[in-house]
């Protein structure tokens, strides 16, 4: 534990008590009074020793957040509020460190919130428990069966709506280090007759109103169920929907849970169509018919419903409605087969449907049980949780009830054996000396049950087993010879009733005195109930269902295991299963729950005393805090205890530094208890009375308010000095801060008028020295000025002189150069003459071309070879140049663009070259291609699964791949058909299945024919007496016919080295298998509108209607 954590008790901030042991004083309206005011404080859990009692508060609280968990985890059984994390944590740490297996028994009436506590109990162990990928996945495994089995075993009753119609009992394996390996789940007593039959203001199961809120429609429509619950006669309409639960939402919670869990989508499927045949069984009506010999007989009255059920099971309708109408009976070797009436006939279909429901519930536990199992084989701990149905207590009580409190008996049996043994154990382990405690022992109500020989359950299966005529009334009758004298049974004919002044029980009743109360039991329907009775003939028509599902949930149905032996009955199982579950509790530790309801309403805030109050009585609680209370009504460690209460005594406050057991004694000694008051274990201190505890409380409550008015004290003290010295220090500061800035400020002020003073005086200092260097400076400038003078005068006299001679010099020079410019003139003048018309003339135009081609070089037109624009010609005698070089310009540009051209462009061209020559001003359908590149391969072949198998069968490289319409000479309709050209033939292929239905080598194609027009029909000619020609020539359509054929042209040219003849003409004939047929092309209004269509005129003619343009 951290220095700062703080230690707390189960007694700090007690609301009530927390621990019912500690209750003083001791009584049923204390008791109540003590739920009321804690429950009212949002306190819904109180302990009873190591129990715990959870009131149901019908609402969320925020007590169950992670850090809720972390504050409960490795914490010891009383050091926090009571709380469900507590128990828990204190069951996983025996399990995890003692190696000690244990069980939680979870019991209370229908909505006292035991599965919501089974949910906590689980969440908390999967919180708690290590981590990783494997771990985790077992936990969230363990966790989604929980809403799986919801959906399929829950129910809304008036009482709750969310009721576990089912016990549930679940083993969590864990491995030595307490990680989850896996799990079992054990189910008990599902009450399968809700399927067909439900209570006032109750609902069917949960799973029914999911599937037709939630399913997608196409499910439904696969299923041929309706959203409508009105359309079901298994489903309650009074309570159809109920407040505050979305069943769509829930459905989607279900099929992921499932999905986690390790359902695969078949199974998932099939769990569905089971529970879409159970509701649509509920719509199967009979009527009565009168037979020759006058028995009466039943018939189905819809045979739709019949038919849809048979559909969703797989099997023959025949066959299930013969099992509605008749029932065989087998005995050694004879058969016997009779007619069934419209009652029996109902009970027959109810029958089905309760067990074609409770096999299929079987069936998803086992298949839970095969997904959470733990996968290794070696020895592991074991945490059982069991949910199980709480004591009952109706206006009308039958065999459910009947069962289920027998269930209760056995459990409340077992709860006070091992509640006095581990309080035994605990005497004996602590050296305490052990006396003996009186208790209510419910052993004889449980023998007057179960008791082999003369008990209620064996009465009753004796009583299903006798020949002759059976009912209920015989069984009450039995009952009341066997049991008349028992002290726990009461009837109308039983020696206890003589003295009763109760007389509302009826005749058809009897009565036990259980340990919770008396409960009146009606024996109408014990005897059908504890058959269970499905006759042999549903279960063989079930067994020939090709469902493989329900197949397998009726192995009885198989004629090669026909038992003769009569199956054991409901009560003789249910018998058998407790048996077990008893025995795996007593081999574990156990740890207790009692869950209660505090209203009938399902609302907070409301706490009922005289609904509580029942509940109290007959779960034991009063019984089990005097047991607890017999001994010691308190124990504790001896460390948390010296802990507690050291303040109390001088000697152990406020550390002890011997054994905890010595510092108690010390303590209780000083505080002068009697002795008899307490004893001492040999790890635990064992107070007897209550009220010695809490007087030890209440000197604690005083001894805590003394020292916290010490720590006051002194704290108090302790802040005034720390304030006072916080001053002082401060006052210091502030002054000293206070003489550095005056003395900073005086310092400035002298500083400154230092400043001033050496400003003057360098001042004046510079301006003499400025006089002295003025002075200076004028007398040098008057010697430069004079001595300038001078040097100027000498200059300008000698500048003077050189001029003078170079005047004389350029005089003679000038007159040379008349002289020899006027020789020069004389001889040109003559030569002149001769040639300036020639040498203008060449300089005119020379200066023409420079203009034009400057000027065309700033015309130039784009670089795309389409483009015709050229400049104008500026002169007439430029036109042969012009037109050159335009000439030579546009192949300059041609070459240019083609070396742009890829190997794959060029291709692409040269085809749309080739079809231009073949079609241009020829097919109407040209144009429309040329702006379309020819890809070849639209199909992807090689790419596309779809055309797997097809691309294995061709071998060749494919040139093109397209789907086209192969015309039908009978009636002028396509088909569609995969074209496939390769560098040797032409394929033809189914384009469904990918079959190859014709293969032409291009060697054996002549021709190909066309219209002229905007259709896409063309025929490809093949050669006579080739072994392709036994079919005849092929019609084909497409809207890529120009590719189409000139790729084929191509394509044969270059394998064949051979050209096929390509004839436009809007009238041709073709060849099919032996006849002529002519194809013609009229324009007209096609019904398909902008398309042209094919239609037969007669045997010789065949005429497309190809829309005007």
């Amino acid at each position: 534990m951290s220095k700062m954590e703080v230690k707390t008790s189960l007694l700090d901030n007690m609301i009530g008590v927390g621990d019912m042991v500690l209750l003083e004083p001791l009584a049923e309206e204390s008791f109540l009074e003590n739920l009321k005011k804690r429950f009212d404080h949002n306190e819904i859990y109180t302990y009873i020793g190591s129990v715990v009692i959870s009131v149901n508060p019908y609402r969320s609280l925020p007590i169950y957040s992670p850090e809720k968990v972390e504050e409960y985890r490795n914490r010891n059984f009383y050091e926090l509020s009571p709380h469900i994390f507590s128990l828990a944590d204190e069951a996983y740490r025996s399990l995890r460190d003692q190696d000690k297996d244990q069980c939680i028994l979870i019991t209370g009436e229908s909505g006292a919130g035991k599965t919501e506590a089974s949910k906590l109990v689980m969440s908390y162990v999967a919180a708690v428990c290590g981590k990783g990928a494997e771990v985790n996945q077992v936990k969230e495994q363990l966790l989604q069966s929980n809403p799986v089995l919801e959906a399929f075993g829950n129910a809304k009753t008036v009482r709750n709506d969310n009721s576990s119609r089912f016990g549930k009992y679940m083993d969590i394996e864990f491995d030595f280090k307490g990680d989850p390996l896996g799990g079992v789940i054990s189910n008990y007593l599902l009450e399968k007759s809700r399927v067909v039959k439900q209570p006032r203001g109750e609902r069917n199961f949960h799973v029914f109103y999911q599937l037709l809120s939630g399913a997608p429609d196409d499910m439904l429509k696969k299923l041929n169920l309706e959203r409508d619950f009105s359309k079901y006669n298994y489903l309650g309409l009074d309570s159809a929907t109920v407040n505050g639960v979305d069943d769509a939402a829930n459905f989607r919670t279900v099929r992921n849970a499932m999905q986690i869990v390790g359902f695969m989508d078949d199974e998932t499927q099939s769990v569905l169509e089971v529970v879409s045949a159970v509701l649509k069984l509920g719509n199967i009506e009979f009527k009565p018919e009168s037979r020759v010999n006058g028995l009466d007989e039943s018939r189905v009255k819809d045979k739709n419903e019949l038919k849809e059920i048979c559909e969703l099971i797989g099997i023959e309708q025949t066959v299930l409605e013969r099992a509605f109408s008749f029932r065989t009976v087998e005995a050694k070797q004879e058969k016997v087969s009779t007619t069934l009436n419209v009652a029996q006939a109902y009970y027959a279909r109810d029958a089905l449907a309760k067990n074609l429901y409770s096999r299929l519930f079987s069936w998803l536990v086992n298949r839970i049980n095969e997904s959470i199992k733990a996968q290794t084989k070696t020895r592991k701990k074991v945490m059982g949780v069991l949910d199980i149905y709480g004591f009952e207590i109706f206006e009308d009580n039958s065999f459910e009830q009947f069962i289920i409190n027998y269930c209760n008996e056995k459990l409340q049996q077992i709860f006070i054996e091992l509640t006095l043994r581990e309080e035994q154990e605990e005497y004996i382990r602590e050296g305490i000396e052990w006396t003996h405690i009186d208790y209510f022992n419910n052993a004889i109500i449980c023998d007057l049950i179960e008791n082999n020989t003369n008990g209620i359950l064996a009465m009753l299966d004796e009583e299903c087993l006798r020949p002759g005529t059976v009912s209920d009334e015989t069984f009450l009758e039995k009952l009341n010879q066997i049991c008349a004298g028992h002290e726990h049974f009461e009837s109308r004919m039983s020696k206890n009733s003589k003295f009763l002044n109760d007389h509302t029980l009826p005749h058809n009743c009897f009565r036990i005195q259980h340990y919770a109360g008396k409960v009146l039991y009606r024996v109408e329907g014990f005897v059908d109930k504890n058959n269970d009775l499905l006759y042999r003939d549903l279960s063989q028509a079930m067994w020939k269902a090709s469902h493989n599902l329900v197949k397998s949930l009726f192995p009885d149905g198989n004629p090669t295991k026909i038992n003769l032996k009569r199956p054991p009955t409901a009560g003789f199982q249910f018998k058998a299963s407790v048996a077990t579950l008893m025995k795996n509790l007593l081999t574990k530790n156990p740890n207790y729950i009692r869950c209660i309801k505090p209203n009938d309403k399902k609302a907070a805030h409301i706490f009922t005393d005289s609904l509580v109050c029942h509940q109290v009585r007959y779960l034991g609680l009063m019984e089990n805090v005097r047991v607890r209370r017999a001994g010691y009504a308190f124990r504790q460690t001896y460390e948390p205890c010296l802990e507690r209460y050291k303040m109390l005594c001088k000697q152990t406050w406020p550390h002890w530094r011997g054994p905890a057991r010595e510092g108690v004694e010390v303590l209780l000694k000083d505080l002068q208890i009697p002795r008899e008051e307490y004893s001492y274990g040999r790890s635990k201190i064992f107070i007897r009375n209550p009220r010695t505890l809490f007087h030890l409380e209440d000197q604690r409550k005083q001894r805590l308010q003394d020292l916290a008015a010490l720590i006051q004290k002194i704290y108090r003290g302790w802040k005034c000095r720390t304030r006072f010295l916080l001053m002082k220090r401060s006052q210091i500061t502030v002054a000293a801060w206070y003489r550095r800035y005056a003395q900073q400020k005086k310092y400035q002020r002298i500083k400154s008028s230092a400043i001033v003073v050496q400003s003057y005086i360098r001042g004046w200092k510079s301006r003499k020295i400025l006089r002295e260097l003025k002075y200076q400076k004028r007398c040098t400038e008057a010697v430069t000025t004079i001595a300038a003078y001078w040097h100027g005068t000498q200059a300008r006299m000698e500048l003077r002189h050189l001029k003078e001679e170079a005047r004389n010099k350029r005089a003679v020079t000038v007159i040379w150069a008349c002289w020899l410019g006027t020789k020069v003139r004389r001889d040109y003048r003559k030569f002149f003459r001769a040639n300036a018309g020639k040498k203008i003339y060449e300089f005119t135009i020379q200066r023409i071309m420079q203009k034009y081609f400057l000027e065309l070089k700033n015309k130039m037109p784009s670089m795309s070879p389409i483009d015709k624009t050229w400049p104008a010609r500026p002169y007439l005698f430029l036109e042969a140049t012009h037109t050159e070089l335009r000439r030579i310009f546009h192949l300059w540009r041609c070459k240019k663009y083609r070396d742009l051209f890829t190997e794959q462009k060029k291709a692409i061209y040269d085809e749309k070259l080739e079809a231009s020559e073949m079609f241009k001003d020829k097919k109407a359908l040209y144009p429309s291609s040329v702006g379309q590149p020819f890809q070849g391969d639209y199909l992807e072949i090689s790419k596309n699964p779809k055309y797997q198998k097809l691309s294995t069968l061709v071998e060749e490289k494919i040139i093109l791949a397209d789907i086209v319409n192969k015309i039908n000479r009978a009636n002028g309709k396509g088909a569609p058909r995969i074209f496939l050209l390769t560098k040797n033939s032409f394929l033809l292929a189914d384009q469904k299945s990918g079959q190859i239905k014709s293969s032409v080598p291009l060697s054996d194609l002549t021709s190909a024919s066309m219209s002229a027009q905007t259709d896409g029909f063309f025929a490809v000619r093949v050669k006579e007496g080739t072994p392709a020609a036994a079919k005849g020539d092929f019609l084909l359509s497409s809207d890529r016919l120009i590719e189409i054929v000139t790729k084929l042209y191509r394509t044969c040219l270059s394998s064949t080295k051979e050209k096929i003849n390509i004839e436009i003409s809007d009238e041709f004939l073709v060849q099919f298998k032996q006849d002529k047929v002519c194809v013609k092309f009229v324009q007209g209004s096609p019904k398909n509108g902008s398309v042209a269509a094919c239609k037969r005129k007669n045997n010789r003619l065949l005429e497309v209607a190809v829309p005007s343009p």
